[in-house]
């Protein structure tokens, strides 16, 4: 009996323990430290589980991977903002350039009377004179230069030039010639378009850009002739050079001139004609005879 009593005790014991921890078997608690905080858990043998208690292993820890850092943002753009840069256009043709290309600029903008002189293949000054005048009526960026932009624009505007207005032309300026040049042979001397035309009963040859004397020494106008051809001259009174010079009137010459070659019209001279194209004039005073007609004319 009293064995018994002990048994059930005993039983009774092993139960209420197993009810306090809650479940018969074994079960996992989380102690806590003095300060509050959880120490790893453990694992409890409970008396009469068949086993030693034993410590679990705590869990691994997982690392959490940093955080990227948010792509920065632009800042939305103020009207109070300065305006951001323009990226100029490529440039296809400027001064100094030489070519087909360049004649058909000229001949495009001759078609639209922006250009009297040409074409002649060299983008000169008058060349980018005319451009300039092109850009600032469009409001594009006024450089004088050809670039994609203009290029573009003034295709718009114009139509292909035939094989005539490029080369057969000789550079005819748009504007009629003084009537005095439609007959015989005839230097034909513009001051407007400040072109020389040599012409052959009314056609012309070819043409050449040329420069005038300053106000001071103005290049006299009339109708004259060749009386005297000096190729290789040199002026006592300037104390310069007078390549290839065709004397028209008292001193004054249709001659090459270095100085316009360097400088334009920046320039002037004592009352010649000069021109700057060293191999057009020098074709042109093999072709001139003493006697033909020279005109100059505003």
């Amino acid at each position: 009996m009293t064995s018994m009593r002990r048994a059930r005790t005993g039983t009774g014991f092993a139960a209420l323990l197993a009810l306090a921890v809650g479940g018969v078997g074994g079960c996992t608690v989380q102690p806590v430290d003095g300060d509050g905080k959880g120490r790893s858990p453990v694992h409890i043998g409970l008396p009469g589980s068949g086993g030693p208690a034993t410590t679990a292993p705590a869990a691994p820890v997982t690392p959490t991977a940093p955080r990227a850092p948010a792509a920065p943002t632009a800042p939305a753009r103020r009207s109070s903002d300065p305006p951001l840069p323009v990226v100029p256009a490529p440039v296809l043709w400027g001064p100094g350039a030489t070519g087909r290309d360049v004649r058909e600029v000229q001949a495009r903008l001759r078609q639209i009377a922006w250009l009297y002189d040409g074409p002649t293949g060299t983008y000169d000054d008058l060349t980018e004179k005319a451009v300039r005048g092109f850009q600032r009526k469009r409001g594009l960026p006024v450089t004088g230069r050809t670039d994609t932009v203009t290029w573009e624009r003034l295709r718009a505007m114009t139509r292909e030039p035939g094989h005539w207005e490029l080369y057969l032309m000789g550079g005819q300026p748009a504007a009629a010639p003084d009537p005095r040049c439609l007959t015989g042979r005839v230097l034909c001397v513009s001051k407007e378009s400040r072109t020389l035309r040599w012409m052959i009963d009314g056609r012309t040859v070819s043409t050449l850009s040329v420069r005038f004397g300053s106000r001071g020494t103005p290049t006299r106008e009339g109708v004259f002739e060749v009386y005297w051809k000096s190729r290789n001259h040199w002026s006592t009174l300037y104390d310069s050079s007078m390549p290839y010079a065709m004397f028209f009137s008292g001193g004054q010459a249709v001659h090459y001139s270095a100085d316009f070659a360097a400088r334009g019209y920046a320039g002037a001279s004592h009352g010649c004609v000069n021109v700057r194209d060293e191999a057009g004039i020098k074709d042109l005073y093999a072709q001139v005879r003493t006697g033909d007609k020279v005109v100059v004319y505003r």
